[in-house]
């Protein structure tokens, strides 16, 4: 079922709506002598698409402007408007065998993430889902599903670049102030703009396309709900993504959706999964893929394998990596999405392994190589400065690494990201490991008018 059917329903008991969908200026105008407020016919619209009012008052409202027609009490629940008891616990879990399973899947999380659902901006996630996701997508067989949609708005060229255009927007703005910055306007975009598309009417290009921006949108949408916190909405966003890059019929798409569970497995501590899913991605894209994105795959996969202490497999995943990347022709690289796999990018990668294998001075080696060279991307500046701050503990140059741990807080003032506390609090408990030092005491009283050291103390989520 698609949009609020249940609203939809009462407004045309209340003779507000007719069969042929006019009569959304009447209900606006009902509702707003309810609310005190004027209304117009695009609120409606969204309210008829499934798109929860954010205040309660003017859900309040709605059920009012019902009620006095129907000459009873209406409830918010009955208008479909308590999203807390209609959300299944396992919603966009499982990935989708139909095309508009994906998008059915996705337009319901948006609606209640936007609506504070609990029960999944607090749910974990789960280990199988990502085992599942990845093994379907890898036996799977494109067809043609909803290449060829009918009804509702046409869809051109323009929207999609509209989509698309919107999504760099915030994804620069992710890299400048995590995503726990502006995460819920990029998901109330998906939920009003993108979904009328993907309801809409449009031809089999035009539907690829459709496709493609809705997967990396929505991926956006994942890697900002895991950089705040919000892991098994997170999840839920990835594997809807990876079905939507299915249908888009973009295997190097779907690639670095897996790619991107990979980094998220392995930030949770499921290390072997997150290596399977890094090879996942490299093996699906074998006969399709580039070798900036083959490097990426075997550096997440390196990744994994650092931080599950098989050095071994881990170094041989680097040379992979290495050997892969040498190769690279950027200007011939079809996979514009790993565009930003430079050197720079790359030795972080290499930094955070060696540190996680313990090789403190050539994570160090790494690490410097990074630093300052990504641009507007302050939070990969972050990162790397505190891996440098981690290597230099390791080689027990403490004062060092209070002054790259010092210089990381400060770039990160406007960073609001939950994976960034964390590296604060991994460094926090390193130093504490070092014992009292004059270093230590100047760099605590500096970091202590720095918000991340200063909020930053074990906290794994933000407040969506």
């Amino acid at each position: 079922m698609e949009g609020n059917e249940r609203l939809a329903a009462l407004f045309r008991e209340a003779g507000l709506l007719r069969s042929d969908g006019s009569g959304r200026k009447a209900i606006a105008r009902a509702v707003g002598e309810q609310a005190g407020r004027s209304f117009n016919h695009t609120y409606v619209a969204r309210w008829l698409d499934g798109m929860l009012p954010r205040d309660v008052a003017t859900q309040r409202a709605i059920a009012a402007a019902i009620g006095k027609r129907l000459g009873r009490a209406v409830g918010l629940d009955e208008c479909g408007f308590t999203a807390s008891a209609t959300t299944a616990a396992d919603l966009g879990l499982a990935y989708p065998s139909t095309v508009s399973g994906a998008v059915t899947a996705a337009a319901s999380l948006w609606q209640a993430d936007l609506a504070n659902v609990q029960a999944l901006l607090t749910a974990p996630a789960n280990v199988g889902a990502w085992n599942d996701a990845s093994l379907s997508w890898l036996v799977s067989e494109t067809s043609d599903e909803r290449r060829i949609q009918e009804g509702g708005r046409r869809v051109g060229p323009a929207d999609i670049e509209g989509v698309r255009s919107t999504t760099e927007m915030f994804d620069r703005l992710d890299g400048r102030h995590g995503g726990g910055h502006a995460r819920r306007a990029l998901i109330e975009f998906l939920r009003t703009d993108l979904a009328a598309l993907l309801r809409g009417s449009y031809s089999g290009d035009v539907g690829c396309e459709l496709f493609k921006v809705a997967s990396q949108s929505t991926l956006l949408g994942a890697w900002m709900s895991y950089d705040a916190g919000l892991h098994g909405l997170a999840q839920r966003y990835f594997v809807q993504a990876l079905k939507l890059a299915e249908a888009a019929g973009d295997r190097l798409l779907a690639a670095g959706v897996l790619d991107a569970m990979s980094h998220q497995a392995n930030f949770l501590g499921n290390h072997r999964e997150a290596a399977n899913l890094a090879r996942a991605a490299r093996m699906g894209t074998a006969s399709v893929g580039s070798a900036c994105s083959a490097a990426h795959f075997y550096a997440m996969e390196a990744r994994a394998l650092a931080m599950a202490g098989d050095a071994s497999g881990c170094d041989k995943a680097m040379a992979g990596a290495v050997q892969e990347f040498e190769r690279r022709k950027p200007d011939d690289d079809p996979a514009d999405w790993f565009a930003y796999f430079d050197d720079a990018e790359l030795a972080a990668e290499l930094g955070h392994c060696n540190r996680d294998l313990g090789r403190a001075v050539d994570a160090s080696v790494y690490a410097s190589q990074s630093i300052g060279a990504n641009g507007e991307y302050v939070r990969s500046d972050f990162f790397v400065t505190m891996v440098l701050a981690d290597a230099y503990l390791g080689q027990g140059e403490v004062e060092q690494a209070c002054e790259a741990a010092l210089t990381a807080l400060r770039i990160g003032e406007q960073l609001k990201s939950a994976r960034c506390s964390a590296y604060v609090s991994s460094f926090r408990q390193r130093l504490a490991a070092t014992g009292p030092a004059r270093a230590t005491h100047g760099f605590l009283e500096a970091a202590a008018f720095t918000r991340l050291w200063s909020t930053g103390k074990g906290s794994d989520r933000l407040t969506p």
